[in-house]
């Protein structure tokens, strides 16, 4: 039986160690006891992630703190992960403030033997891989404007990336024309990772980014043959995923240093 709260904290951190090293081939991805560091020390915050893998609860304060300490002795901002069903029954919030830590936003892990699936379509888009600069461009900006990041955070994240056109499954959602979604699915530990799913901000809860995800693990599947797909959802986007066939599993909390 699987252990998804062990699964979903796997795809983290095999997913981005994967993601740092095509950003950073020097980025930072120790695996400390109990913490493991995945930081490309870049303008994208999300490539830039701690996350707990202790399960003592009496070593976790020490885990928060030396989280803490990781985070402060890099330039850029990025954020401690923390799958709440590690240690249940903690004060989280209590821990990460006691190092310095300050809760920013829910997420949650999500998993799924639902593969394969009917190739999708939406009545209003078309969709495209990305295998050019201009079409990571094009998904970079997508996925800035929809987290609020300026435009140069995404680009220094994925810009130029052989990993995005080539290893990553990412797609574009394109309404007339024009890149309004995008999702992308990548081999990761024997599972398909579902990364950067966003939709342009006022294009919301039309289908786009269920459409597109779709298209991305569809094309995924039959790439690799593999039947289950894994993801971390934000509050905003974690109702279109059961509706693929995603289970979740694992709450999730994200916490940034304080001031």
């Amino acid at each position: 039986m699987i252990n998804l709260t062990a699964e979903s904290v796997e795809q983290l951190t095999a997913g981005w160690r994967a993601m740092v090293l095509d950003r950073d081939p020097d980025g930072d991805v120790r695996d400390l006891p109990g913490v493991a560091v995945r930081w490309a020390d870049c303008l994208f915050p999300f490539w830039n992630c701690v996350t707990l893998t202790e399960t003592d609860a009496d070593l976790l304060p020490h885990r928060f703190a030396e989280a803490a300490d990781v985070m402060r002795a890099k330039q850029n901002t990025g954020f401690l992960w923390v799958f709440e069903d590690l240690v249940p029954g903690l004060d989280l919030d209590a821990l990460a403030d006691r190092a310095g830590l300050a809760y920013a936003f829910p997420g949650v892990g999500m998993a799924g033997d639902l593969l394969p699936i009917p190739e999708p379509s939406h009545d209003e888009l078309t969709f495209e891989r990305v295998t050019t600069d201009e079409q990571l461009l094009a998904y970079a900006d997508i996925n800035s404007r929809a987290y609020g990041f300026p435009l140069e955070a995404g680009r220094d994240g994925i810009g130029g990336s052989a990993l995005w056109k080539k290893g990553v499954h990412a797609y574009l959602g394109l309404k007339d024309g024009v890149p309004v979604t995008c999702a992308g699915a990548v081999e990761t530990a024997g599972r398909l990772f579902v990364v950067l799913v966003a939709t342009e901000p006022g294009q919301e809860r039309r289908g786009y980014g269920e459409a597109v995800t779709r298209k991305a693990l569809f094309e995924a599947g039959r790439a690799t043959g593999i039947t289950r797909a894994t993801l971390h959802a934000t509050a905003a986007g974690a109702p279109v995923y059961p509706r693929i066939g995603f289970e979740p599993n694992s709450p999730l909390r994200f916490y940034a240093l304080k001031g």
